[in-house]
C-alpha cells in the first residue's frame, strides 16, 4: 500500500473518531480504532487522545505483535491494542476493529445483560445476538483472553463493566455495527421501561436469517448456521428461544 492510500485510511479513522465522539459514544480520551493494512501492518489510534479531535499525524502503526513501527513524537499506540490484535489473529476476515463506550450498550454491559432479544429486523439481520465477555483489566491480556471464545461466532460484543467492541471487513462496516448495536440497546432499554418488548417468534427470526443470507452479508452470525447446528454450538445454546 502506498503512502497516499495509507493517508486516506488515516483520514477515515479520524472521521470515524469524530463520529464516535460527536454521538456521545466516548468521553474524554476513551475508545480506540484500528485498521489492518496487511498481515504485518496495523494502523491504530493513540492512547491519551480524544477521538473527536484527531488528525492523521496522530495515527500510529504497529506490527501483528504490537511492536511500534511508526509513531510521531508524543504519540503512543492505544493501550488496548492487544484486544484488537487478538481479533485480527482469530478472524482473518476482519480488517477493522472499533471499541467505544456507547451509553446504552455500556449500561447493559454494566448490569450484565446481553442483547439477545429479537425485537427489530435490522438488529436481527445485522447483529443477531450480542453476548457479554467477562471483565478484564484494561491494557492487560485479560480482555483479549475474555473475548477470544466469542470471536468465531459474533461480530459484536459487550465487554463486562467496560463498553462495546465491533469488528468487520472494513472500517465503515465496523463502525456501522457499533451504531446498530447502540441503537438496538437504546430501543431495548426504552421498551423495557414501557413494560417489555414484543419479541419475534422463532419463525420470524428464521425468516430474517434467510433474508440476511439472500442479502449476502459477511461476518459471523447465528444465521450462518442451521437450527440443528446452533443447538450444538456452546455460545448459541442459551441464545435462541426454545427451538421446537
Amino acid at each position: 500500500m502506498d503512502k497516499l492510500e495509507e493517508l486516506e485510511i488515516k483520514k477515515q479513522m479520524c472521521e470515524i473518531g469524530r463520529r464516535i465522539y460527536n454521538r456521545g459514544m466516548v468521553a474524554a480520551n476513551d475508545g480506540n480504532i484500528s485498521v489492518k493494512l496487511s498481515d504485518h501492518e496495523i494502523l491504530c489510534t493513540p492512547t491519551g487522545v480524544s477521538k473527536g479531535f484527531m488528525t492523521p499525524e496522530y495515527i500510529c502503526k504497529v506490527d501483528e505483535n504490537g511492536n511500534v513501527l511508526e509513531a510521531n513524537p508524543g504519540f503512543k499506540p492505544s493501550s488496548e491494542i492487544k484486544m484488537h490484535l487478538r481479533v485480527y489473529k482469530k478472524r482473518k476476515d476482519v480488517r477493522s476493529v472499533v471499541h467505544a463506550h456507547p451509553l446504552y450498550a455500556t449500561t447493559f454491559a454494566i448490569v450484565g445483560k446481553p442483547l439477545f432479544q429479537p425485537i427489530m429486523p435490522e438488529a436481527v439481520i445485522s447483529l443477531g445476538n450480542v453476548p457479554i465477555a467477562k471483565y478484564g483489566r484494561p491494557s492487560t491480556d485479560e480482555i483479549p483472553n475474555a473475548i477470544e471464545e466469542y470471536l468465531d461466532y459474533y461480530d459484536a460484543l459487550l465487554l463486562e463493566n467496560h463498553g462495546a467492541l465491533t469488528y468487520s471487513d472494513s472500517l465503515n462496516n465496523a463502525y456501522m455495527k457499533l451504531e446498530s448495536l447502540e441503537f438496538y440497546a437504546q430501543i431495548l432499554y426504552q421498551s423495557i421501561m414501557l413494560g417489555g418488548p414484543q419479541e419475534f417468534t422463532n419463525k420470524q427470526v428464521e425468516d430474517l436469517y434467510d433474508i440476511r443470507k439472500k442479502l449476502g452479508f459477511n461476518g459471523k452470525h447465528p444465521g450462518n448456521y442451521s437450527v440443528e447446528e446452533r443447538k450444538k454450538i456452546k455460545y448459541y445454546n442459551n441464545v435462541d428461544k426454545e427451538i421446537k
